[in-house]
């Protein structure tokens, strides 16, 4: 299952670390073309030997994807290198927390532009890629946060991720024309290396609020953009999985406590 994506071109942005780096992992393992984008050459040249070492035909670039001339460069650049473009995961990212009263315009705008300008950018900088191929799949990276949960200092984070799934209605519309879909993964608590310096009791306190009484693996959200991914969902677009172990099931604590 999945042999379809063998030698496809793929484009995994902030790929280099975190939920991107699993997304990565994934991908590689299943002998794709790969672009992975990222700020941070030495994190990105780290990325690029791992899934090269898993078995992917890997490169590395730097791009900043809120900035529509370095995305366009940079999708052109890859879809040369990797004989066309299949694959778009959005999945570049921030999440710095901080409160409403606290919070400044620019924090907002900074937000929006990282998260969810990104998204657009990437989408429509591969538009002439996937016409040209005659199909395409986009994957967006969006959460839990905001399109079903909300927490104090992510307001804005919550309202990019919600403004990502408002995005891919219209956008699965516009797409459908060059045979291209776009779904997204809404994570739940994923461990990812911004967790790890948090303390064993932390994380053991997140991980009683979810069912499954674990935090998610990285792999687990690639898994779930591989499949969307790959000619088998090729009749799956404007759609969203959440991975989140059953973290928004339970109605209480005293739900959890049932169980």
């Amino acid at each position: 299952m999945f042999n379809s994506l063998k030698d496809r071109s793929v484009i995994i942005t902030g790929g280099s670390k975190g939920i991107g780096r699993g997304i990565a992992r994934v991908f590689s393992r299943v002998g794709v073309k790969l672009t992975i984008v990222g700020r941070d050459k030495k994190a990105l040249d780290a990325a690029v030997e791992e899934m090269n070492a898993l078995g992917a035909k890997a490169r590395g670039a730097v791009c900043d994807v809120s900035d529509y001339v370095q995305v366009k460069k940079m999708v052109d650049e890859a879809a040369e290198a990797q004989g066309g473009l299949d694959v778009m995961c959005a999945n570049a990212g921030s999440f710095p927390q901080v409160k409403m009263v606290d919070m400044t315009p620019d924090d907002w705008d900074a937000m929006m532009a990282n998260n969810l300008r990104s998204t657009f950018l990437c989408v429509k900088a591969s538009i002439p890629h996937f016409e040209k191929a005659g199909r395409g799949r986009v994957v967006v990276t969006s959460s839990i946060t905001g399109p079903v949960t909300g927490y104090p200092g992510w307001s804005h984070y919550g309202a990019s991720k919600a403004g990502q799934l408002g995005f891919i209605r219209t956008a699965a519309l516009e797409l459908a024309r060059y045979n291209t879909t776009i779904n997204a993964v809404m994570p739940g608590n994923i461990m990812t290396e911004g967790l790890e310096g948090l303390g064993e009791d932390y994380l053991a306190t997140m991980a009683k609020s979810i069912p499954l009484k674990r935090l998610g693996a990285v792999e687990d959200i690639g898994n779930a953009a591989l499949f969307f991914a790959s000619d088998e969902a090729a009749y799956i677009t404007g759609q969203q999985i959440i991975v989140d172990g059953g973290q928004i099931l339970p109605e209480s604590l005293e739900a959890l406590e049932a169980i």
